[in-house]
């Protein structure tokens, strides 16, 4: 279990593009050639936990909890199973917000701005890693989006840094009467993935 030990403003926090420059050097607790784990230690926070890869399916789900590499919660393994059967050959776990905690009721009620405008800049670089393709993105974060009313809005600033790059939006599983997309964690490995207009879905929220 992870319970927020304070409100993230009161942290220092590691930004993004430093946090990346660090995980991308030799560490001694994982294999880098294989994980994109950023900051590249626990911590209060995660920006992004995933393979590295060329194809990567990008699944976005609320916010993180404990996993870590070779350490992956039941979600997270139900993630990579989804993304492999459907053609991609790494994922990557992002989050709507960067808070680690267990139970999404702990989330801090008032979003740091600072780590979302760093969060924001973790969503563009997973963007970036397909070289190939438009990127996917996986909306994954079920009904777990109305615990905090500023969610919506974050999701509609991953929006627009996904048209400057190109991004497809995609579900997977059947929808819940408000048109939340379902999470992964109960999914068959073999899900299909599904387009999804997350612009008219959030209109409705």
């Amino acid at each position: 279990m992870h319970i927020p030990s304070c409100e993230t403003n009161e942290l220092e926090l590691v930004r993004f593009d430093a946090a990346l420059e660090e995980a991308n050097r030799p560490s001694p607790d994982y294999d880098i050639t294989k994980w994109l784990y950023v900051p590249n230690f626990y911590s209060e926070y995660r920006y992004i936990l995933g393979t590295r890869g060329s194809k990567p399916l990008i699944c976005v789900g609320i916010n993180p909890s404990t996993a870590a590499p070779d350490d992956l919660d039941n979600t997270l393994k139900s993630v990579e199973r989804v993304a492999h059967h459907n053609g991609y050959d790494s994922f990557i776990m992002f989050n709507v917000y960067a808070q680690r905690a267990t139970n999404p009721d702990d989330m801090e009620l008032t979003y740091n701005q600072e780590l979302h405008r760093e969060n924001m800049r973790a969503f563009d670089y997973a963007l970036s890693l397909d070289k190939a393709a438009s990127p996917a993105v996986w909306a994954a974060w079920g009904t777990i989006i109305e615990k905090r009313p500023y969610l919506p809005d974050c999701v509609r600033d991953m929006i627009e840094i996904g048209k400057h790059r190109g991004a497809r939006w995609y579900s997977a599983g059947k929808r819940s009467k408000k048109g939340h997309p379902h999470h992964p964690l109960y999914l068959r490995k073999d899900s299909p993935l599904e387009e999804f207009d997350v612009s008219a879905y959030l209109d409705l929220l």
